[in-house]
């Protein structure tokens, strides 16, 4: 049950939005282009991050570069 308390985990890195253009999904509500967010945890292929709403959210990595 580790995504009970990710708010909460110690940040992993810090990484750069690049964009926020999605295909399927509306993120430019959730991501700014330019802000750098905190990582919390990482897979593969997504970044579980705080966004703009202040909760826990999990975006691929293409929306971001490393800082």
């Amino acid at each position: 049950m580790i995504h009970k308390n990710w708010e909460n985990r110690e940040t992993i890195k810090q990484i750069k939005c690049v964009h926020a253009n999605a295909k399927k999904f509306i993120v430019d509500r959730k991501l700014t282009p330019g802000k750098v967010y905190d990582v919390k945890n990482e897979t593969e292929e997504f970044y579980f991050i705080i966004d703009n709403s202040d909760r826990i959210a999990g975006f691929r990595k293409d929306y971001f570069e490393e800082c």
